[in-house]
């Protein structure tokens, strides 16, 4: 059974930078394209950004396009996503997800995916 776990979720202020990160304790990435998506309360769970084993696929939703970054160590078999300017209506619950092959057809489609993490609560306040 495959174990993802996040961490680095909190509460900041408009325009403030977040740091998450994801692990798989005991277990390698490869060759699997990993993904964060987050849910707000009351939503469905959407997409945030994707990215490939190699890293030269990555993919972002419009929203976070110029603002959030995300990147892998293989070596370490951590993922991560950093969060600048960060805005209230970037408050969720952010997943990350491991999807079942290296490329999926749809990256943003949730059902590309196969194991995902508890989640870590991401608060901006205004």
């Amino acid at each position: 059974q495959v174990q993802l776990v996040e961490s680095g979720g909190g509460l900041v202020q408009t325009g403030d930078p977040l740091r998450l990160s994801c692990t798989t304790p005991g277990h390698s990435f490869a060759p699997h394209l990993m993904a964060w998506f987050r849910q707000a309360p009351g939503k469905a769970r959407d997409f945030v950004a994707g990215i490939s084993w190699t890293g030269n696929y990555i993919y972002y939703t419009d929203t976070v396009k110029g603002r959030f970054t995300i990147s892998r160590d293989n070596a370490k078999t951590t993922v991560d996503l950093q969060m600048n300017s960060l805005r209230p209506e970037d408050t969720a619950t952010y997943y990350c997800t491991r999807a079942r092959k290296s490329v999926p057809g749809d990256p943003y489609n949730a059902l590309e995916y196969d194991y995902w993490g508890r989640g870590t609560q991401v608060t901006v306040s205004s």
